[in-house]
C-alpha cells in the first residue's frame, strides 16, 4: 500500500501487516470518539493499538489512568524520542498520571555506561526535553536503579519469566550477561508498577511504541496475567454464556469472596457466574485479588507510531548522526541537516513541473508532518503545492531548515528553564 496521501510516510505496508500478524488493532477505528487528538493521532502517525478502548473510556469517564515510557541513557535524545515524549505529555493534558523512567540499569548493562553518565545523560538529555516540551510536575519521573518499587516488582515478575521466553524475545544466549537479563523484567516492571497500590492501585496503563516494540508489550501482558491471583473469561454451557473465574494461586477464601459477591456458583479452583456484565465481574475480581493482597494488573494498553524515516533515507539511528537531529543539536547544524536530507523531488525543475514531487517518499515533508507544523490546513497546502509541482525542493528545504532552527532555538532556551524546576519534579 503505498498510495499517496497527506498524512503517508514511506514502507506504510509495513505496518498494516502488523494488523493480521499481531493482532494488533487499528486505531483510526478509535479517532471520532477521542476529544482533542493529538496530531499523531489526527495524521494516523499512530496506526494501532492494544486494548487503547480500556484508557480512553477512563479519559471520557473521568476515571484514572496512566501513560508510561522509558528512555535508555546511552545518547543524546532526538526527535524519534520526542515523539514518545509528547505522547505522554498528551495523555497527562487529557487528566492521566504521567510516568517517566529513565532505564539506567539497561544503559548500565547492555550499553556499558558508568551511573555517572547515566545519570548526566538522563537529566540533561531526557528529562530536561521531556519538560521543555511541556510535562508538568506531577508526573512520576525516576531513575531505574534508585526505584525500590520497581525493582521489587521486577523480582516478582522474574519468578513467573523463565529464560526459553526470555531468549526467544531478545535473543539472549549462553554468553549474555544475567544483568542484561535483570534489565528486561525491570522493562516489565516499568510497565506495570504505575498499577501497585503506592499509586493508586489497578488501572487502564497506555505505552506508547514503535511496532519494533511490541514482542515486549506481549511479554508483560502475559507476565500481568501470569502474577495475577484469577483469570476471568467469558465461557459457553450448552449454548448459553457464563463467565468463569479461575484462581491460578488464589487462597481458598478468596475464591468463597467472589462467589459471594457475585452469586456463583463456587467450585474447588473456580467460580462460574452466570449474570452480571463482563467489566463488572472483573472490577470485583479485582476488589478481591486487592483484598488478599495481590496484584490485580489490568493488561497494558499500546499505542503503535510509525518510525520516522533517516535524513538520509533507510533508518534512523541514534548511531548514525546524519541520519537523525539531536534535540541538542546546535541550531544552525540542525538547519544544515536539513539542507542535506533527501527529498522526494524529481530529478529536473521540468519533471517536478510536469509530474509533481513524491512527499510520501520525502523525509524533508516527514519533518513537517511529525513536528513543525501543528495545522493540518497548512500542512495540507505544503501537500498540495508538493504533488501539483509548484513546490521546488530548494525552496521546502529552506523552509524547514528555518522551521527547524527556530525549534532546537526554542526548545533549548526552555531546557535552560527546566533545569531550574528540577526541584518541582523530585529531582
Amino acid at each position: 500500500m503505498n498510495t499517496l496521501d497527506p498524512w503517508g510516510t514511506v514502507k506504510i505496508d509495513n505496518y498494516y501487516k502488523l494488523f493480521e500478524e499481531f493482532g494488533i488493532s487499528k486505531f483510526e477505528e478509535l479517532l471520532e470518539k477521542i476529544p482533542n487528538p493529538h496530531r499523531y493521532m489526527r495524521r494516523h502517525v499512530i496506526f494501532g493499538h492494544r486494548s487503547y478502548e480500556s484508557v480512553l473510556s477512563a479519559m471520557l469517564s473521568g476515571k484514572p489512568f496512566a501513560a508510561m515510557s522509558g528512555f535508555m541513557p546511552s545518547g543524546r535524545a532526538h526527535l524519534g524520542h520526542k515523539m514518545v515524549m509528547e505522547e505522554i505529555i498528551w495523555h497527562q493534558q487529557q487528566g492521566g498520571d504521567a510516568f517517566l523512567a529513565i532505564a539506567d540499569m539497561e544503559a548500565h548493562a547492555v550499553r556499558g555506561k558508568t551511573w555517572k553518565e547515566c545519570r548526566d545523560l538522563g537529566i540533561n538529555e531526557y528529562i530536561l526535553s521531556a519538560i521543555a516540551l511541556g510535562l508538568e510536575p506531577s508526573a512520576h519521573i525516576y531513575f531505574q536503579s534508585r526505584s525500590k518499587p520497581v525493582k521489587d516488582l521486577a523480582f516478582e515478575l522474574g519468578i513467573k519469566a523463565n529464560f526459553s521466553e526470555l531468549s526467544a524475545i531478545y535473543g539472549f544466549n549462553g554468553e549474555t550477561n544475567i544483568a542484561h537479563m535483570i534489565s528486561a523484567l525491570t522493562q516489565s516492571s516499568d510497565i506495570l508498577h504505575p498499577q501497585l497500590a503506592d499509586f493508586g492501585g489497578p488501572k487502564p496503563v497506555v505505552i506508547p511504541v514503535g511496532a519494533d516494540q511490541d514482542p515486549h508489550i506481549r511479554l508483560t501482558r502475559g507476565l500481568a496475567y501470569k502474577v495475577n491471583m484469577f483469570f476471568v473469561e467469558e465461557r459457553m454451557d450448552a449454548g448459553k454464556p457464563y463467565i468463569s473465574v479461575r484462581g491460578k494461586s488464589a487462597p481458598e477464601e478468596a475464591l468463597k469472596d467472589i462467589s459471594k459477591r457475585t452469586g456463583g456458583k463456587l467450585y474447588e479452583e473456580h467460580v462460574d457466574i452466570f449474570k452480571g456484565e463482563f467489566q463488572e465481574v472483573e472490577s470485583t475480581v479485582r476488589e478481591v485479588e486487592l483484598k488478599y493482597a495481590g496484584f490485580a494488573f489490568m493488561p497494558p494498553a499500546s499505542t503503535y507510531h510509525k518510525f520516522m524515516t533517516g535524513l538520509q533515507g533507510g533508518k534512523m539511528s541514534s548511531s548514525i548522526p546524519e541520519s537523525h537531529i539531536a534535540l541538542s543539536e546546535k541550531p544552525e547544524e540542525g538547519a544544515k541537516k536539513v539542507m542535506r536530507a533527501k527529498t522526494g523531488g524529481r530529478v529536473t525543475l521540468e519533471e517536478q513541473s510536469k509530474m509533481g514531487g513524491e512527499p510520501n517518499k520525502c523525509t524533508v515533508y516527514e519533518l513537517l508532518l511529525y513536528h513543525l507544523i501543528e495545522d493540518d490546513n497548512e500542512l495540507m497546502e505544503v501537500y498540495k503545492d508538493c504533488v501539483g509541482g509548484t513546490r521546488v525542493c530548494g525552496n521546502c528545504k529552506k523552509y524547514t531548515a528555518e522551521l527547524m532552527q527556530l525549534f532546537l532555538k526554542d526548545h533549548q532556551e526552555k531546557k535552560e528553564l527546566a533545569r531550574e524546576r528540577l526541584k518541582e519534579f523530585g529531582l
